[in-house]
């Protein structure tokens, strides 16, 4: 009788989280960037009350072991990076990304703290930095040199679009 409740308190401690998530991708459904994410559940480990035997000579065959699931837990919470519909937003300073990326962006111009969004709505500072627009995060990548070539194998810094 105990496991019987064990297994029930386990699917509904599981079932929880998986509210949970489903409440917080309702609830960033408009939010800007926003990755959704599912739930993926696992079988908790069986107890075995008998094990398996080999068919005897003369009977009729072997025996199955005689197992009791002990509920279910949570294997993973996976973030979901399908792409979303690109939306026409009238400023050109606002990037989309489609497939797996995120953009790189950082408190200072050298890109020493990095932080990773989904959200493209980019614009530039007095110093023609490109940023976050509210938090003054810089958009890490490489810069294009003087002819236009950009280095990828150099170290990411702060975006800059040179005053002409």
């Amino acid at each position: 009788m105990m496991r019987s409740m064990f297994s029930g308190v386990s699917g509904l401690k599981s079932h929880n989280t998986r509210m949970d998530v489903v409440g917080n991708n309702i609830a960033n459904v408009n939010t800007t960037g926003f990755k959704a994410s599912r739930v993926t559940f696992a079988d908790m480990i069986s107890q075995t009350l008998s094990g398996a035997s080999a068919p005897e000579r003369g009977s009729i065959g072997g025996v199955n072991p005689k197992q009791v699931g002990l509920g279910t837990s949570v294997s993973s919470v996976d973030l979901l990076f399908g792409d979303a519909s690109v939306q026409q937003t009238g400023k050109n300073t606002d990037l989309a990304l489609s497939g797996n990326g995120l953009f790189v962006v950082s408190r200072d111009k050298d890109g020493k703290d990095k932080y990773y969004t989904r959200a493209g709505n980019f614009s530039f500072d007095a110093n023609y930095n490109y940023v976050v627009p509210g938090s003054g995060y810089h958009v890490v990548g490489w810069n294009a040199d003087e002819n236009g070539s950009i280095d990828t194998k150099g170290t990411p810094e702060g975006i800059k679009i040179k005053d002409a």
